[in-house]
């Protein structure tokens, strides 16, 4: 599928039809995710009352932000060993949209933070390793967008920019471990959504309640649809503007 979507007139011809879908099935999701999250499961005095309702955006933008950057270090790979063009158009389109999605858990998860654990903005954020690794890949998305945009050559560009998408693929799974690996240095609750087992949401374990993950997924879905189809469409866009760019050199070329 990939090999057959790599050719530039095949993958304007599916992005045609994949980008309304996506975002029509990704925004359904999402509502549907939002109305239950917010209005129809039980509060978790656990975390925090009605405030935990901020989980079913906090989460999922959480999930998102670093399967998009994964996917980024996976283009810059595919770049950087084949020189494929249309997986640097990825990168280059995945890079702006990753951006968003982390600064979305951000802000969900300090404001969640600072509400629900009682802490100040300062120790929140410093004191938390989660949080503060997800500010770093939020720093490295934007340091993607601002090699992109520095360099004087397209290729030079690139080539700087899939290096420091690779290295920076190590904090990914420093993000997952961080909670586990230094619990003296974070205040973050422990992963629950592996831990499912709580039959109420006032369960004394530490599962999750299977109401709240269902809609996280939920949540998740209609996100990860909603992200394909704005990363499609900044693709579509990056590649008539080369097609434009060859058609005009072609002219000058010519004339």
């Amino acid at each position: 599928m990939l090999s057959y979507l790599a050719n530039p007139l095949r993958f304007m011809r599916f992005s045609r039809l994949a980008v309304p879908i996506c975002f029509g099935l990704g925004a359904v999701m999402i509502g549907w995710s939002l109305y239950n999250g917010l209005l129809v499961v039980p509060p978790d005095e656990r975390q925090g009352g009605d405030l935990m309702r901020a989980m079913f955006t906090h989460v999922p933008s959480a999930w998102l932000c670093m399967g998009l950057y994964a996917a980024l270090a996976a283009a810059s790979f595919v770049w950087y060993i084949w020189r494929h063009e249309l997986a640097d158009v990825a990168a280059r389109a995945i890079a702006p949209i990753g951006a968003g999605y982390t600064a979305l858990c951000f802000i969900t998860g300090s404001i969640w933070g600072q509400k629900g654990w009682g802490s100040g903005w300062h120790n929140l954020i410093l004191g938390d390793s989660r949080l503060m690794s997800v500010l770093v890949l939020f720093f490295l998305f934007l340091g993607y967008i601002a090699l992109r945009a520095a360099l004087e050559t397209r290729q030079k560009a690139a080539r700087a920019a899939a290096i420091l998408a690779m290295v920076g693929i190590v904090n990914v799974p420093i993000i997952k471990v961080s909670v586990d690996m230094w619990q003296t240095t974070t205040i973050h609750q422990p992963s629950s959504v592996l831990s499912i087992g709580a039959p109420e949401p006032q369960a004394d374990d530490e599962g999750m309640n299977p109401v709240y993950l269902q809609q996280l997924l939920w949540g998740f879905g209609g996100h990860t649809l909603f992200a394909a189809a704005m990363i499609l469409m900044l693709m579509r866009s990056e590649v008539y503007t080369q097609q434009a760019d060859r058609h005009l050199a072609l002219k000058l070329e010519g004339s």
